[in-house]
């Protein structure tokens, strides 16, 4: 473990979960990007197609494709937002919302199952690091001229 770099655990990690999560999408004809879509739009009052982008950390051109996909399959519709002409918002069919729930379950599960193994204070200890290490690369930390040796 200790020749193995943070951000090489980070990324092996993250490849681990989410070919898991592909795994079980692909035995509903579906991705995990499509699953998280899902979750990541209001199932009531629709999201707008701009704030998808963000709130996925997606580039605009997986995001187009992922919501072109997920139109020709019935599970969004898209509307003229009344509030901004030039803006779309996105909403969820009623097939789209039962998907959604098969998707929030199965992160419930991965959850669920992640906290059935590992201990609160580690999980806790997991969250704070985390949190620290996001907030070094989004204050510009890691690589500034204040932290090179």
């Amino acid at each position: 473990m200790k020749d193995k770099t943070i951000d090489y655990v980070l990324r092996a990690t993250w490849q681990a979960v989410s070919r898991m999560y592909n795994e079980e999408a692909n035995k509903y004809g579906a991705t995990m990007a499509t699953g998280f879509a899902l979750l990541s739009i209001d199932k009531e009052n629709g999201t707008p197609s701009t704030a998808l982008g963000p709130k996925m950390g997606m580039e605009a051109t997986s995001l187009t494709r992922t919501l072109k996909s997920m139109e020709e399959r019935g599970l969004i519709i898209r509307k003229k937002n009344p509030n901004d002409g030039r803006g779309v918002l996105i909403y969820l069919t009623d097939f789209g919302k039962e998907k959604r729930e098969l998707s929030k379950n199965t992160v419930l599960k991965f959850n669920e199952t992640i906290k059935n193994n590992i201990s609160e204070e580690k999980l806790m200890h997991f969250m704070e690091v985390s949190e620290i290490i996001n907030d070094l690369i989004a204050d510009k930390s890691i690589f500034s001229e204040n932290n090179k040796k």
